[in-house]
């Protein structure tokens, strides 16, 4: 049976409150949907380990960080260039958070994040230096309308 199928309401009030604050207390946790701390730290044990819960995170204020420039970027590829390969070529970008594989006529979808223009003019020459990268065309993102989940 899939793990997602498993879980009961108790366990979803839980993935939803470390959703919208990662670093709550098993006893804050517990008082809001009415179980100790121990057993909010058993749910969450088992949540980890079944690979509902993958990991605990920060999220990060990128204009904070002087990132203030967020662009959608589409990647097209050479051929038959497989999803690793694609994956390996935008991994050594520090500048893309995210990658994706899509339909459509791009090879991949990727949200980049740069600190200026200039750095994401030269950032986008560096992607397209790739052997495998044919072209990209870009979005570059002016409001934020919906929020991310973090």
């Amino acid at each position: 049976m899939d793990d997602s199928l498993r879980l009961d309401g108790l366990d979803r009030q839980i993935v939803a409150r470390l959703e919208r604050n990662a670093r709550s207390s098993f006893a804050t946790i517990g008082a809001e949907v009415g179980l100790s701390a121990p057993a909010v730290k058993r749910r969450v044990d088992r949540l980890v380990e079944s690979g509902v819960i993958t990991g605990f995170h920060a999220a990060l204020d990128p204009r904070a960080l002087g990132h203030g420039v967020e662009v959608f970027v589409e990647l097209y590829c050479s051929g038959r260039t497989s999803a690793v390969e694609i994956a390996r070529i935008v991994s050594r970008h520090a500048e893309v958070q995210e990658a994706y594989t899509v339909t459509g006529d791009a090879n991949a979808l990727l949200r980049v994040r740069t600190t200026d223009t200039a750095h994401l003019e030269r950032t986008l020459e560096n992607l397209r230096s790739e052997p495998a990268v044919l072209q990209t065309k870009s979005s570059v993102v002016l409001s934020r309308l919906i929020p991310p989940a973090d």
